[in-house]
């Protein structure tokens, strides 16, 4: 079930607010859930968190989402979100993502983004936000994959 490099895995229970009317979890539950991947992941690999992003002023909104569904989730489920870091040059952030049923470890679903960067004016960037390059070389570069 884990993924190899950079990863984080969270656990999300189904809630009743993201069922559809054939008690399975609605398709766009998904994308939050990927999210909650992110933030998790911006939690154990210090320095491209949302908060992160919130001091510097420069943002990541997803400009690329792609998703896959196997097997439902329905409610009180728990949704194990494991969120992988993908590296790619350039100014952007790339993750997958694997949702597995915890009570029978079922693949439900996969997928991924792509985030590009925006300046405070809300400017596409190309040069990589200095929080981010710091990020890499602690993780991508030097390997250091235990926070």
């Amino acid at each position: 079930m884990l993924m190899d490099g950079l990863e984080d895995v969270c656990r999300v229970r189904v809630k009743f607010s993201e069922i559809d009317s054939m008690r399975r979890v609605w398709h766009g539950a998904y994308v939050a859930y990927f999210e909650d991947g992110r933030e998790s992941f911006g939690r154990h690999y210090p320095g491209i968190g949302y908060a992160d992003m919130q001091r510097s002023g420069i943002y990541a909104p997803i400009y690329d989402l792609h998703l896959r569904f196997y097997a439902p989730l329905a409610l009180d489920d728990v949704a194990v979100v494991h969120t992988r870091y993908v590296y790619h040059p350039g100014a952007r952030l790339d993750f997958e993502y694997k949702v597995y049923r915890e009570a029978d470890g079922v693949l439900c679903a996969e997928g991924s983004t792509v985030q590009l960067f925006i300046d405070v004016e809300g400017m596409l960037m190309v040069d990589l936000p200095d929080y981010y390059k710091e990020w890499q070389e602690r993780y991508v570069e030097r390997g250091d994959n235990h926070p």
